[in-house]
């Protein structure tokens, strides 16, 4: 049998292994922090080249929300030379066709169609009429963005003029929410600047950016032919990943813009909440499973709440309970308030803990199932693809 002396030994050593692993967070957080500020200090100093070849700028479209129209019109309102703008919808029942039939009333000058029917190449819907807006599409630079999402006038300037370098494939950005007074919008807001942001500045300085973000992503048609057009990843889960990660396999350089746009986060219900963030969780697992796992130690609140139970001292927990503060709060805003210069993360930054504490519960029920619902359909995702559950 053991002796005590040795069962307290063992004990101390996985104490003290414990203790060591929760403090990889803070090293994430230090790590994240300066790479957001070595990125926006650079990018906010370099001067892009003057590249204004003439753009497509195509939005699949369903539904509205709260802000639809200032959020169309935002990409009527471009400093910029010669643009179209195409938009998809699922039919002509669809809301925002009235919607977008007035921005076309209210903006003459600007070349705008509307279109529907898309043939249906997969299960992702999205990516249907994206295939369809490309080959409706008048010039070979493309500009694609998510139908909730709002830009500056000088948007297409800056996400244009990488693509000056043939070899930029793509071209993707950050964005910050504007979200409706309600809490769980709130955090939406809060995780995707205080937390997802972080991830995104950190991959981008360490591995590069080999994926896109679909709140806008700008590419040609000669990139979008290389990876067999929209039509090759029709049954695909994450149609912007797949984008941006075909991109890049095909030996294009994915640039991250400076410019960062913004999305909206309406009113919803807990239960709404926890869908889509189930949803999207499942989402970034079934792409990138070993980075998935790998956030695991990236999680500061439990392995801080651990380590301040298993601490030795009350001085060594209160060490631990400050270290993740400080540093979380650094991150947080640095990224979120000076980088991307969110709203709702300034007013709200002591939500940060809560959405970590929901971010945790979230990221443990992802392994529970590769189903998940989108709109009013259930599917189950198999190596990324959508099939229809019956």
């Amino acid at each position: 049998m053991l002796s005590f002396t040795a069962i307290h030994l063992h004990l101390s050593a996985w104490r003290d292994a414990i203790l060591l692993v929760a403090t990889g967070p803070f090293v994430y957080y230090l790590a994240a922090t300066f790479a957001a500020w070595r990125f926006f200090r650079r990018e906010r100093a370099r001067a892009l080249p003057v590249f204004t070849p003439p753009v497509s700028i195509i939005k699949p479209v369903h539904g509205v929300d709260f802000s639809s129209y200032e959020n169309f019109s935002s990409f009527c309102k471009q400093n910029y030379p010669q643009y179209e703008i195409l938009f998809a919808v699922n039919d002509e029942l669809d809301p925002a066709v009235a919607v977008i039939r007035g921005i076309m009333q209210h903006f003459p000058d600007r070349p705008i169609r509307l279109i529907s029917g898309a043939p249906k190449l997969g299960t992702n819907q999205k990516v249907n009429n994206l295939a369809l807006l490309a080959r409706e599409a008048r010039h070979d630079v493309l500009v694609m963005s998510d139908s909730d999402v709002r830009v500056g006038p000088e948007y297409l300037h800056e996400v244009v003029a990488p693509l000056a370098d043939p070899q930029t494939g793509a071209v993707t950005s950050l964005y910050r929410g504007v979200a409706q007074r309600n809490l769980w919008a709130e955090l939406e807001a809060i995780g995707a600047a205080g937390d997802f942001c972080p991830g995104v500045l950190l991959a981008s300085s360490t591995e590069g950016v080999r994926f896109a973000l679909g709140a806008s992503i700008a590419t040609t048609k000669p990139w979008l032919d290389k990876i067999g057009g929209f039509a090759s990843f029709a049954n695909m889960l994450a149609d912007d990943y797949e984008l941006g990660n075909r991109i890049a396999k095909a030996g294009g350089s994915i640039q991250l813009s400076r410019e960062v746009v913004s999305t909206m986060y309406p009113a919803q219900s807990l239960r709404v909440f926890w869908q889509h963030q189930v949803r999207w969780a499942k989402t970034i697992r079934l792409c990138r499973p070993a980075s998935y796992v790998a956030l695991l130690f990236t999680q500061g609140l439990p392995w801080t709440l651990l380590a301040s139970v298993l601490a030795p001292s009350r001085t060594i927990a209160g060490v631990y309970l400050g270290a993740y503060l400080i540093l979380r709060v650094l991150m947080a805003a640095t990224v979120g308030i000076w980088g991307v210069q969110d709203e709702t993360l300034r007013r709200k930054l002591w939500l940060v803990p809560v959405w970590d504490a929901i971010h945790f519960i979230v990221w443990i029920a992802s392994f529970a199932s590769n189903r998940v619902v989108w709109g009013t359909t259930q599917y189950t995702a198999e190596k990324g693809r959508l099939i229809p559950v019956p």
